[in-house]
């Protein structure tokens, strides 16, 4: 990810309760790739972006467990009755 989108994702971590701090991967980079570590301190810390992934992505399925169905776009089963004739 670019600074743009770091800065993007450290917002949506903050909202989300995630911990994380989102920074460049070579310190000495800011235009370069970004990544999320388990601490500010670039010669302490460890790449947890997998990690933040795998909590962002249990967060959105614990508000809505079941994936969208397939939307119907034909006929249902069922049974015609037809009108009483009496």
């Amino acid at each position: 990810m670019n600074a743009e989108e770091a800065r993007q994702v450290d917002a949506t971590l903050r909202r989300l309760g995630i911990p994380g701090v989102v920074a460049p991967a070579d310190p000495e980079d800011a235009v370069g790739e970004w990544r999320v570590y388990d601490g500010a301190d670039p010669a302490n810390r460890t790449d947890i972006t997998a990690h933040v992934l795998a909590a962002f992505v249990a967060k959105f399925r614990e508000a809505n467990p079941e994936p969208p169905g397939k939307p119907q776009t034909g006929p249902a089963r069922g049974f015609i009755i037809p009108p009483n004739e009496d």
